[in-house]
Order: structure tokens, then C-alpha cells, then sequence
């Protein structure tokens, strides 16, 4: 799956204010750190990622080896910043539950019986 201008666009804008969730540093790409990106991507659907290297090639191969392992779309690489989007599988049963309206009415019968 492939993204769009208009949703990468609006996934670079939505990452702008996001802090780099992992740092992957002089060990490389360990499994430890390809766990760690997974269960983030699964939590947040939208990160960023520090890479500690300064070899460009060296980034840009971590990038495509991060995105083959995980099944993330790469949204952004800006030097040693990386900015990754996948979608994540919600269920109905674990999707949070939807927000009450600041204001709404509480209907009376939950309060009755208590």
C-alpha cells in the first residue's frame, strides 16, 4: 500500500510535533530495536525514529530494512530523522471507546438502580 500526496502531507504535518520514540544507535538495526519500532507502530500508528549513524547510505538502507521487516510506509526521512506510518488493525472490542460530548445528556436510567 502506498500513500498518497494528500495523506503524506497530512501525516508529515501530524509527525511535526512528535518526539523520536526509538534511537537506534552504533549497534545497528538489532532485533531488540525491529520489536521495540513494531510494538510502537502497533500503539501509535505514526513515529519517529533517530538514527545515530552519519552515513546517508547506511540510513537510507535501515530505512528500506525497516519498512520490508515491519510493513510501515515511510512518510518522511529528514537526515538522521525517520517518520514511519502503518496502519494498525483495531477490533471493535479494543477500540477505545468513544469520548462523551462535553455538555451531552446523561439518560437517567444510568443512574437508576445504583
Amino acid at each position: 500500500m502506498s500513500l498518497s500526496a494528500t495523506e503524506r502531507r497530512a501525516l508529515k504535518a501530524r509527525a511535526h510535533a512528535l518526539e523520536p520514540v526509538v534511537r537506534i544507535g552504533s549497534h545497528g538495526l538489532t532485533p531488540a530495536v525491529e520489536k521495540e519500532i513494531d510494538l510502537s507502530l502497533r500503539a501509535h500508528e505514526l513515529i519517529k525514529v533517530h538514527i545515530a549513524d552519519e552515513d546517508r547510505d547506511t540510513r537510507r538502507a535501515l530505512l528500506n530494512q525497516i519498512c520490508e521487516t515491519t510493513g510501515a510506509e515511510a512518510v518522511q526521512a529528514i537526515g538522521r530523522m525517520l517518520v514511519l506510518w502503518r496502519e494498525s488493525p483495531r477490533d471493535v472490542a479494543t477500540a477505545p471507546a468513544k469520548p462523551r460530548r462535553r455538555g451531552a445528556r446523561i439518560p437517567k436510567r444510568a443512574f437508576q438502580g445504583s
